[in-house]
């Protein structure tokens, strides 16, 4: 099959509709991830008995199995039991909950590298616990791994291709129904690779810079 440039036009704004949605379930899910693993971070960190070996036992759970395979449970399985979403929402919902597992641990690595001096600072102070995680801790935590959430970023935005098995029509869904109907594969596929390749780049060169003007401000 040979490269057919009039036709490789014709279906790039169908393509860029698909890398807007694409773009828009990788915020909404980074949002889940960021919120949810700062959650789950926090209780395992506080160790609460029950609920915390509860939080553990789902990072690991979450991490152990592979994406694809929660993206059907949820979409396939969970209308048995009456939970039943579009499949944007379930998409948004598993890649989200996916990789919050994943940034809890960003964020637990984060949390032990502040200095012991400044937990010992705020008891010595008599700061209540919640002001200790707002105000002291959580501060310098985040500040060391926005590099590494940023990465997570990037390969959630890669990682929603996954989604299209839901039906789910983004980038790669797009490729796939146009492949379907017009029986080729070649333009579709190798717009969306350099789709994928422009924003992943870009993405990385500006975490790169934010990652410079942290180091920077560290000094």
């Amino acid at each position: 099959m040979s490269w057919d440039t009039a036709f490789a036009i014709s279906i790039l704004p169908e393509l860029l509709g698909g890398l807007w949605l694409t773009i828009q379930i990788t915020i909404a899910g980074m949002v889940i991830a960021l919120v949810l693993g700062l959650v789950v971070a926090i209780v395992r960190r506080l160790a609460i008995p029950i609920v915390s070996p509860i939080f553990g036992f789902y990072v690991h759970f979450v991490r152990g199995t592979p994406l694809l395979v929660q993206a059907y449970l949820a979409f396939f399985a969970l209308p048995a039991y009456g939970i039943a979403f579009s499949p944007l929402v379930t998409g948004i919902a598993v890649i989200g909950i996916n990789y919050s597992a994943y940034t809890a641990e960003v964020y637990r690595a984060g949390v032990e590298d502040v200095p012991r001096g400044q937990w010992e600072a705020a008891t010595a102070l008599s700061m209540p616990q919640a002001l200790t995680w707002t105000r002291v801790v959580l501060p310098q935590a985040l500040r060391a791994v926005v590099p590494m959430l940023g990465n997570y970023l990037v390969q959630m935005f890669k990682d929603s291709a996954v989604l299209f098995a839901i039906t789910v029509f983004e980038l790669m869904g797009r490729v796939q129904a146009i492949g379907s109907s017009t029986y080729r594969y070649l333009e579709p596929v190798t717009i969306a690779g350099l789709l994928y390749l422009i924003v992943s780049l870009v993405s990385s060169l500006l975490i790169r810079t934010l990652e410079r003007h942290l180091a920077l401000n560290r000094i």
